[in-house]
């Protein structure tokens, strides 16, 4: 049974699944951040066991939101698992009032976001030692 279960803070589950993606898989360094005490977090379980989440959140502007750490364990992938998550989120947003979503695409999974109807925008830029690239989406007609 899939669920997602909604939190606005960093829950245990969250953190380890960021960490096995990000720091261990990945080996990004600077993982966690203040922006996690201020976000919505979303965690997906299958049969009870954490298996993908994402944050998201505003700043300056209450119609952004950012998308950002979605992830999903290597062994759940290709499951569209992260499709649910981001759409999951784009509803939230709505709710809230956004119209937008922004976010900071590692470059390899930008296909993965085009699919879902987030437009590339700028340059390819670093965060640690790997490509990303700013992407958005208007959710006014979708």
């Amino acid at each position: 049974m899939i669920e997602i279960k909604s939190f606005d803070y960093l829950t245990d589950d969250e953190r380890m699944l960021r960490t096995t993606v990000f720091v261990d898989e990945q080996k990004f360094s600077e993982e966690f951040d203040r922006i996690d005490d201020t976000c919505h977090h979303l965690v997906l379980y299958i049969d009870n066991e954490p298996v993908a989440c994402v944050r998201f959140f505003t700043d300056n502007n209450p119609r952004e939101y950012h998308l950002g750490r979605l992830c999903v364990l290597k062994e759940y992938r290709g499951q569209h698992l992260g499709d649910l998550l981001v759409r999951e989120v784009e509803k939230c947003v709505k709710d809230l009032g956004g119209t937008v979503i922004v976010l900071s695409a590692q470059l390899r999974a930008s296909g993965f976001y085009e699919k879902l109807g987030y437009i590339k925008m700028g340059d390819i830029y670093y965060d640690e030692y790997c490509e990303h690239i700013h992407m958005e989406k208007s959710l006014v007609n979708s």
